[in-house]
């Protein structure tokens, strides 16, 4: 069931807001200002957020800055075209001006909470022991944290994104050239013994399979 929180100060609106969600088959966690937000999302982590602006304390922009990682559809009697494009800018995945229609509401939920899984929000690569952050940036091996260089960091996620695939090495090169330029193939096969290394530490097993002549795959693990 996933789970939608509403922050809103408008007792009519957001009882009418839990009720109809509710016959829609979610969860509701409801907050009255922004103050109350933080606390709410401190402690819950909802699926997705329907927020107002105009809260008392902290207003809905305010709150929207301290949102990482959920989508944000923001219901606000403010017209302005400049006022929605800013929020967009800012992070809201999508904006509805009140009045607005409930069906219209309904449909744009459902296409973020879409949206939602298909980017995977938990951003967790997992293969075996091996457990990949890619918001944090982190790896575990059999719960250890290990640290990685940005290039090692790559080469990973690639081949855990791929598990059952070789990737050759110019695919490999080439697909995290954006995030790791100094990377070349020369210095390739250096990077990748590292990250074996690291990992062989925590485990002492190899991760990583070398397919000669062809490149690199993941190697199986036992989940």
């Amino acid at each position: 069931m996933k789970t939608i929180a509403i922050i809103d100060d408008d007792i009519y609106i957001g009882d009418m807001l839990k009720e109809v969600l509710i016959r829609e088959g979610y969860a509701v966690l409801r907050a009255y200002s922004g103050t109350e937000a933080l606390y709410l999302l401190s402690k819950n982590k909802p699926d997705l957020i329907l927020l107002d602006l105009m809260l008392p304390g902290l207003s809905g922009e305010e709150v929207l800055h301290c949102i990482e990682n959920i989508p944000v559809i923001v219901l606000s009697a403010k017209a302005d075209v400049q006022d929605k494009v800013n929020l967009l800018l800012g992070g809201a995945a999508d904006y509805m001006t009140k009045p607005f229609d409930i069906k219209e509401l309904l449909a744009r939920i459902t296409v973020q909470l879409r949206k939602a899984e298909l980017h995977g929000h938990s951003k967790i690569l997992s293969a075996g022991d091996l457990m990949l952050d890619i918001v944090s940036f982190s790896l575990t091996v059999q719960d250890h944290p290990v640290r990685l260089t940005r290039t090692e960091y790559a080469i990973l996620k690639l081949l855990m994104e791929n598990p059952k695939q070789v990737i050759a090495k110019s695919v490999l090169l080439d697909r995290i050239s954006l995030d790791t330029p100094d990377c070349t193939e020369r210095s390739l096969k250096q990077h990748i013994s590292n990250l074996r290394r690291k990992m062989q530490e925590v485990s002492g097993a190899d991760y990583i399979e070398t397919v000669w002549g062809i490149g690199f795959k993941l190697a199986e693990q036992k989940s």
